[in-house]
């Protein structure tokens, strides 16, 4: 069931704030227990858990502009808040990486210079808030992740990511801890250093995905596949082109051209093209808006009719060419075809102008001579009503 932009939004906050709770602990158990307990990498676990802090901040603010009703400076709605709050939030952690790789790396030139023995090893403790960390951390990344799949959101999943990559880091310094008792004491900095590679890996994948999104990268080529399929399974659908596809936030949009044949009203054409969103939409729960371009054949194969006259023009030229057959300027009912670039007209003429049947004949030479002295005139047909 389609969820409304209102259900999306207390969805997303209720866990947020969950995980503000739970961060904003995390900080500050492991930042006290890194300096406390002498531990680089339980220091530099705290600071990640620090900005999952102001991710959470990012995600409830891109929310609340996401969640807005489209408008008249924004007809696709706001759904991109939360693709620039993705990108913002891949960022950061590239930042926070850095940062925890550098002082990291200060610490390894210290701890090189100095003996094994005169080193103080990280307090028993520190491994008690890695434990509590990486339990407490899973289980947030499991409640957003299950969040993020039923309200199809990117940005939550986004931030469900960095709830796991700070589990993940925990048990990095749990490992680089308790390597610590057993005579490696560098590797409480080595595991600072994999937790700012693991930081800066999940950043630049959440950025590259969101960036991708923000210049309007195409879905998924099997999905578009499946979408050509659906389209073409309509029996009116001769062909179609210039199929193209987008996402929006947690939506995406479609725009496809589709050939129809050339001699349908344009009504049932309006009504093939109502169908063809309706299987798409039906079919593709992401999927929220598809655009239909109705051709009469292959624009990219046939010759371009963007310059010839309008109707109204067109009918000016027309009905001086007619009117100056004694029977053709009664002529009162016309349907223009523009193919492969010239104009095929077809014409109705009460037959109660004919004074004999065995005059239709002439009539229709007359007709299509007087027609085609027009340059852009291709195929002329006469009938009778």
């Amino acid at each position: 069931m389609e969820l409304t932009l209102e259900q999306r939004k207390k969805a997303t906050n209720r866990i947020t704030l969950w995980g503000v709770m739970v961060n904003l602990i995390l900080s500050v158990i492991k930042i006290i227990g890194g300096i406390v307990g002498q531990s680089v990498a339980l220091l530099a676990d705290g600071i990640h858990s620090l900005s999952d802090l102001a991710s959470d901040g990012m995600v409830l603010l891109a929310v609340k502009h996401a969640g807005e009703d489209a408008d008249e400076d924004h007809p696709y709605g706001h759904a991109r808040y939360e693709t620039l709050a993705t990108v913002a939030l891949g960022i950061l952690l590239i930042a926070v990486a850095i940062g925890i790789a550098y002082d990291a790396t200060l610490r390894l030139e210290v701890l090189r210079t100095e003996k094994a023995e005169d080193i103080a090893g990280p307090a028993l403790f520190t491994l008690a808030i890695a434990a509590i960390s990486i339990v407490s951390k899973e289980m947030l990344y499991h409640a957003t992740r299950a969040v993020a799949d039923r309200i199809r959101s990117p940005l939550l999943e986004a931030n469900a990511w960095h709830h796991r990559s700070d589990a993940i880091s925990s048990i990095v310094v749990f490992v680089g801890i308790g390597a610590t008792y057993i005579g490696y004491p560098l590797l409480d900095a080595i595991a600072a250093i994999l937790v700012a590679l693991m930081i800066a890996k999940i950043g630049l994948d959440l950025s590259r995905q969101s960036v991708q999104e923000l210049v309007d990268t195409a879905l998924e080529p099997e999905m578009v596949e499946q979408i050509r399929k659906t389209i073409l399974d309509i029996d009116e659908v001769r062909q179609l082109h210039l199929l193209r596809s987008r996402r929006m936030g947690h939506n995406a949009l479609v725009d496809v051209h589709i050939q129809v044949s050339p001699k349908l009203s344009v009504s049932e054409g309006h009504h093939i093209s109502e169908s063809v969103e309706k299987a798409v939409i039906d079919k593709f729960e992401e999927i929220n808006d598809v655009t239909v371009h109705i051709d009469p054949e292959d624009d990219e194969a046939a010759a371009s009719c963007r310059d010839l006259p309008l109707r109204s023009e067109l009918l000016l030229t027309l009905n001086h060419e007619w009117a100056q057959h004694d029977t053709l300027k009664h002529i009162d009912d016309v349907t223009l075809h523009y193919l492969d670039g010239h104009i095929s007209v077809e014409a109705g003429l009460p037959v109660r102008y004919l004074q004999h049947l065995d005059e239709a004949d002439t009539l229709k030479q007359d007709f299509t001579e007087a027609s085609q002295r027009i340059s852009c005139i291709g195929e002329s047909h006469l009938y009778f009503h």
